[in-house]
């Protein structure tokens, strides 16, 4: 479906935090073609709120799953007929539903390896405690040094999770001179061998066994809450746990009582329960964590992708040829 041949369409921009949306493409041609180009940094939650704001617009370019998409938010905006979406998928598009509205949603090529690198700086940030020590630093504390990192090479990494960035995760932990082990529900010893990965045959093991975890699945209702405070509480009391995948994989009660408590050592967190992470939140507030703000699959060169085929997206609809559509 293309727009109407009366009026030029109206495009809104969400989500875009760093305001970088329109210099990291040429929207020339698309700005010629659209009645206007809207960008809005923050993220509405509120399913009124959503409505509200994007009642008038057409088209919708959308940076991965910020902004809901829901059948509530759907049904409720009339004029919208195409969403493009930043990443290969978007699950926070009920694209079923949408199809049924006349709407059509396509997707962006990026990944590489920024999540793989923010994994790994979140590791060695918190294990190392550079957060921690960086903050004394730059304080002024007298105290030269205040913490004792633990070391990796010797250690096992447990994955929970081992598919394309398990793997790649598993092959820098060999750098490290780390043992690796993975389980994950549907992991076979054969998947986790062709992986270079130690098969664990049960979750309870691989959390005994870990002093550091890693989580690599995705978000579903069969994972939802996949550790619950009887899991954390398997982890060893120097273990320090790294999410990039989803917050609600973590009972975050749970979470944070392990390490309120200092059951667990720290945690490096790249995703939360609600983002942007409250003010108000506990975990802004607790010394035992390295918090990123969900900007594991940010860099220069995905923004790049990103919003170059979001540009080629675009002029595909306005053409009514529609690309890279989402099934």
């Amino acid at each position: 479906m293309t727009s109407t041949a009366t009026s030029k369409p109206k495009l809104a921009i969400l989500d875009d935090y760093q305001g970088v949306s329109l210099s990291f493409a040429d929207w020339n041609a698309v700005k010629g073609r659209v009645e206007t180009i809207d960008v809005y940094r923050d993220t509405l939650h509120d399913e009124n709120a959503i409505v509200q704001r994007l009642q008038p617009y057409e088209i919708i370019c959308a940076m991965r799953e910020r902004t809901k998409f829901t059948k509530g938010v759907l049904e409720r905006l009339p004029n919208l007929r195409f969403i493009a979406s930043t990443g290969l998928y978007n699950r926070g598009i009920d694209t079923p539903f949408a199809r049924t509205r006349g709407v059509v949603a396509s997707g962006t090529g990026g990944g590489g390896d920024a999540v793989l690198e923010h994994i790994w700086a979140l590791i060695l940030g918190s294990v190392r405690q550079i957060v921690r020590e960086d903050a004394h630093l730059q304080a002024g504390n007298l105290q030269w040094q205040t913490s004792v990192p633990i070391g990796l090479s010797g250690r096992t990494i447990g994955l929970l999770g081992v598919g394309r960035l398990g793997s790649q995760v598993a092959a820098v932990a060999k750098v490290f001179g780390m043992r690796v082990i993975g389980w994950s529900p549907n992991l076979t010893m054969e998947r986790a061998g062709k992986a270079g990965v130690e098969f664990v045959a049960e979750k309870e093991e691989l959390l005994k066994q870990s002093d550091v975890l890693s989580i690599h699945l995705v978000h579903a209702p069969s994972t939802h809450h996949i550790l619950k405070l009887s899991d954390l509480l398997l982890l060893p009391a120097h273990a320090h746990l790294i999410n990039t995948s989803r917050g609600p994989l973590v009972e975050e009660a749970a979470l944070l009582q392990v390490l309120r408590e200092g059951k667990i050592a720290g945690a490096g967190l790249d995703v939360y329960d609600i983002e942007p992470l409250p003010l108000d939140h506990e975990l802004r507030r607790l010394k035992n964590v390295t918090l990123t703000p969900h900007s594991a699959y940010v860099s220069d060169s995905n923004y790049k992708v990103f919003y170059e085929q979001t540009v080629e997206n675009v002029l595909a609809y306005l053409d009514g040829k529609p690309i890279r559509v989402y099934e």
